[in-house]
């Protein structure tokens, strides 16, 4: 991969906050529908729903991230962006997806040190789009696939 190799991404909001996924991980963005809540669920796991025959684990990315401040939008406005990380596929519900990036991988930085730590660790970078910052998330880190297995298998 070259420094100016281009690199497509979905761009979300949530709360005041800019983030971005690989475009390749990304299999739909959908409008906010009922979930189905599962008990004893970590916090931050908003529940499950049937997408066309399959059960699907949604998680609400403010309360995974703990992002409590900026603007929340109603429901309506919401989405839900179902994602793949690896054999299993999830949805992240966000504020808004704004649109489709092109960034150069080379404009790419790394994780700073400052925000490094705990909770950090699913941050793949960050990028500039315009005059705004965009955090890169790593998907892979984000989900905890063993979390995921107990959730399943509760449903």
């Amino acid at each position: 991969m070259t420094d100016n190799e281009i690199l497509q991404m979905v761009g979300f909001s949530v709360g005041d906050e800019e983030f971005c996924i690989d475009i390749l991980k990304v299999q739909e963005i959908m409008r906010l529908v009922d979930i189905t809540k599962v008990p004893n669920a970590p916090e931050y796991v908003a529940g499950l729903i049937n997408l066309r025959g399959k059960v699907i684990p949604i998680i609400d990315f403010r309360k995974r991230c703990k992002l409590y401040g900026g603007t929340e939008l109603d429901n309506q406005h919401k989405r839900i962006v179902v994602t793949s990380v690896g054999e299993k596929t999830v949805g992240l519900i966000v504020d808004k997806v704004s649109q489709v990036l092109k960034l150069e991988k080379g404009k790419i930085d790394p994780t700073p040190d400052v925000v490094k730590g705990v909770n950090s660790e699913f941050i793949s970078g960050v990028g500039q789009n315009d005059d705004t910052l965009l955090i890169l998330l790593d998907l892979e880190k984000l989900i905890l696939h063993d979390e995921l297995e107990t959730i399943e298998n509760a449903a």
